[in-house]
């Protein structure tokens, strides 16, 4: 064999290993973002579940849903009537797009309803918070953008270009839910503020929302305003039956009446 032969062979050869070697790298990196995803995927289901058992131990929240029919029918047999109430108890949201709205006294409101919600429910739920407070560090960012997939609101710079409820409405799409607090801030937990406009203005651009009146009991003292580490304690949440914008419902009465469901939820 010739030089020139044993030189081509050469070429060939390195010419194949360059090839393998280039593929070998192609499907390293192709692993390795896969191995990424899938680790950010599992850290992300590491801090919900964290968080929503955390979340239920602090409060140790009882959850009620009312339905439009509170009681169960007179024809039934008692029987019957046990079995009604027993589904009752266990009822789940149907899957539909909702604004649920509730009186505020904590920093642990929106989570503690997001965590009680039923799970394919909360999956489509999305807070909305205040983006000063819930982008104040990198752990608050974390939290607010990957776990909570939370709509930011930007208190301070409302404007007619940046107007959150627009920012909710086109975040909401056409298959998240939001968590909502009508009164605008934090109340002391002994009565529940005069409701801001905001939900109004939900209703009226999509009227079609079920609106889900929730009445809070004892967050307030769970993480009262000022504190920084929780204390457990025992609280209510109710879920009141959904309510709708009437046609040509003028704002002040529909705010006193979305105000009034969550007041009815109190002695239930």
């Amino acid at each position: 064999m010739n030089v020139q032969g044993i030189l081509l062979k050469t070429k060939l050869f390195f010419r194949k290993v360059r090839r393998f070697c280039a593929a070998a790298v192609r499907l390293a990196r192709r692993f390795c973002a896969w191995a990424g995803k899938a680790l950010n995927t599992l850290w992300i289901l590491f801090w919900r579940t964290a968080i929503i058992l955390t979340a239920k131990f602090l409060s140790g929240a009882s959850v009620r849903w009312i339905k439009l029919e509170a009681d169960p029918p007179a024809r039934l047999s008692r029987a019957e009537a046990e079995e009604w109430k027993r589904r009752e108890k266990e009822i789940e949201a149907e899957p539909c797009q909702r604004v649920y709205f509730a009186n505020h006294t904590s920093h642990l409101d929106s989570i503690v309803i997001w965590t009680v919600l039923p799970e394919r429910e909360r999956r489509n739920t999305r807070m909305v918070a205040a983006y000063d407070y819930w982008t104040a560090g990198p752990f608050r960012r974390f939290l607010s953008r990957k776990v909570f997939n939370a709509i930011l609101i930007d208190r301070k710079h409302v404007s007619f270009r940046n107007n959150p409820v627009n920012q909710m409405i086109r975040e909401m799409g056409t298959d998240h839910s939001i968590i909502i607090f009508p009164e605008g801030g934090r109340g002391n937990g002994e009565k529940i503020n005069e409701f801001k406009s905001g939900i109004y203005h939900i209703a009226k651009k999509k009227p079609e929302l079920e609106l889900i009146p929730i009445y809070l009991d004892n967050m307030n003292r769970i993480l009262p305003r000022g504190n920084v580490f929780p204390v457990p304690m025992l609280s209510r949440i109710v879920f009141g039956p959904p309510i709708w914008i009437e046609n040509g419902e003028q704002k002040e009465a529909f705010l006193a009446r979305c105000r009034e469901a969550v007041l009815k939820l109190k002695d239930l």
